[in-house]
């Protein structure tokens, strides 16, 4: 090809086959390249680099983790469920208004744990085989019995020290009616094998992101200097009879002792992310005084970076949080279920009507409007009472008036007939989406009697330590009572609501010196010591002292809330 150029004027081609030889070299280099392209494919480079896996299956494997139905290996603990994607989502780091009378916590003897074989299960985040290497099934676990618990070994166990409400004196005795009870009634194997699975397990839409969490409740209890998270005086919504520094305890080592999950971290609460984690959103606690001491115990933390409006009313207490618009509210409900006082076939004026069927209507309208709810019962069932099942009378608590009658339920049965009521009712509500944490029963402390007794928490110091640990029978029934009760409430859910059980008992069963004992009012006058007789003085082995141990609970509620918060908004599918 030859070019013809004259002054002044631009070049140009003699013909037209230098078009057809340059489109035809740019046709041969996009052929090329995208070859080159094929075969090493820039995009799983540059995934790998940003995201840290080498290709878009390991990626969808990362983001899978926070689905519900995902299985992951159990035994990488500390496997991170927040994917390296979303930067932001940092891991947490280190009335109804009326007189109440706090119940007389029901006890039996007392006897030494085996606690070579004792453990702290996670019954509310990991749906779990008990072998390390076990995989998780995608469906919601069913809570083990005490007995499946004993399998596993707490590795040096300490506990801190009580801190707990005033008791009511009531004359209720601590009778239990009926025959014994099974500690396996939960389950239908007798395999106890680490690597079984508990059989028949509840729909999957009963579990959250929480389930690819760690065993939370299987740990020891270790000294924090850092102290607690806030001070007694720090905090004016403090009940006085739960201000045991207050009130003229002279020890305070029972308010560092912390926590520690042996297979993972349980953050330092953190006041200011749990307002921005609950941004908008109300939380709920529904129950006994044990839940007004647990309630306290997160507004007397989050006083610390804010202090919170005061809207309560009759029907509840409510706590507005203006910076996040987060509302902290409290409901009473001794029992849970339905009460009515008016006459009923043999049961006249005067005693209280349970209908164990029935939720308690005093709350279930408000149920729609919350977030979260952690609920709380138990202590009540020692009180006096008629038990009534489609509006038959079947049983009672310290009364039973015509004994020709034969009484068909006890109250430890009428416990767990009361759980699966109540949390039925929220797990099949049509306009209930929330998560309700079921805080499970709280154990007391009353050593060498019940709480009218003679029973005592006085002098007690520092948690218990492995070996030390005192067994109550009682306390174990009523767990797996209400273990029994949740496991078939969870089998019977609807609607998008999410159930956990918060297994907190036996843990706290290593902190007898949690309790306020003696020091449950400012009287300078009042009996601290045994007195001549050997007798102890009236004291609270059931309460916990603030700041003391029962903030723990609120750092795996807020634990429990961040897991199911980061599943549902950041995984679903």
């Amino acid at each position: 090809m030859t070019w013809a150029m004259r002054k002044g004027f631009a070049v140009y081609p003699r013909t037209i086959s230098w078009i057809a030889i340059s489109v035809g070299g740019l046709a041969m280099f996009l052929i090329f390249g995208s070859w080159f392209l094929v075969s090493y494919p820039l995009g799983s480079i540059m995934r790998g680099y940003f995201y840290g896996v080498n290709s878009s299956k390991d990626l969808d494997f990362v983001i899978s983790l926070g689905n519900q139905n995902a299985t992951v290996l159990a035994h990488d603990s500390n496997l991170d469920l927040v994917p390296k994607k979303f930067p932001s989502d940092e891991v947490i780091v280190d009335k109804k208004v009326e007189s109440e009378s706090n119940p007389p916590p029901q006890s039996s003897s007392n006897t030494p744990a085996n606690d070579e074989n004792s453990n702290v299960i996670a019954k509310d985040l990991l749906p779990k085989s008990k072998s390390p290497d076990a995989t998780n099934s995608s469906s919601q676990s069913v809570p083990e019995t005490k007995e499946k618990r004993d399998e596993w070994t707490i590795p040096s166990v300490v506990s801190s020290k009580e801190s707990k409400d005033d008791i009511d004196t009531s004359k209720s005795e601590n009778a239990e009616a009926g025959g014994s009870v099974s500690k396996g009634s939960l389950s239908n194997s007798s395999d106890t094998d680490m690597g079984s699975k508990n059989p028949d397990p509840p729909p999957t839409n009963g579990s959250t992101a929480s389930d690819l969490g760690c065993d939370l409740y299987h740990g020891t209890w270790v000294y924090d200097s850092a102290g607690p998270l806030y001070k007694n005086n720090s905090c004016p919504v403090l009940s006085q009879m739960q201000n045991c520094q207050g009130n003229g305890r002279p020890d305070k080592e029972y308010e560092n002792w912390r926590w520690k999950p042996s297979q993972c971290n349980l953050p330092r609460f953190d006041p200011k992310k749990f307002l921005k984690l609950m941004s908008g959103k109300t939380l709920a606690f529904i129950g006994d005084s044990v839940a007004r001491n647990q309630m306290e115990s997160l507004l007397c933390i989050l006083w610390q970076v804010e202090v919170p409006k005061n809207r309560g009313n009759k029907k509840m207490q409510r706590y507005y949080f203006r910076s996040t618009s987060v509302m902290i509210v409290r409901i009473w409900s001794s029992w849970l279920v339905k009460q009515t006082n008016e006459p009923l076939d043999f049961a006249q004026d005067g005693v209280v009507k349970l209908h164990l069927d029935a939720p308690d209507d005093h709350f279930m309208e408000f149920v729609p409007n919350f977030d979260v709810i952690v609920m709380s019962s138990g202590h009540w069932f020692a009180k006096q009472s008629v038990y009534v099942l489609n509006n038959e009378i079947v049983g009672g608590q310290l009364w039973w008036p015509d004994k020709s009658r034969r009484m068909k339920v006890n109250n430890i049965e009428a416990f767990q007939i009361s759980v699966e009521t109540i949390l039925t009712a929220l797990a099949t509500s049509p306009n209930y989406t929330g998560l309700t944490i079921v805080r499970s029963y709280s154990p007391d402390h009353y050593e060498g009697g019940a709480w009218n007794t003679g029973g005592s928490c006085t002098g007690k110091d520092r948690p218990l330590a492995l070996g030390e640990r005192v067994e109550n029978k009682f306390t174990n029934i009523m767990h797996d009572k209400q273990l029994s009760g949740f496991n078939a409430a969870i089998k019977k859910l609807k609607n998008k609501s999410r159930l956990i059980l918060m297994d907190i008992t036996e843990a706290f069963e290593y902190r007898h010196d949690g309790h306020p004992g003696p020091y449950r009012n400012t009287d300078p006058n009042k009996l601290t010591k045994r007195g001549p007789d050997g007798k102890p003085p009236p004291q609270d082995c059931l309460h916990w002292c603030m700041p003391g141990p029962v903030d723990t609970w609120n750092e795996l509620v807020l634990d429990i809330i961040r897991r199911d918060f980061e599943g549902n908004q950041h995984f679903s599918s």
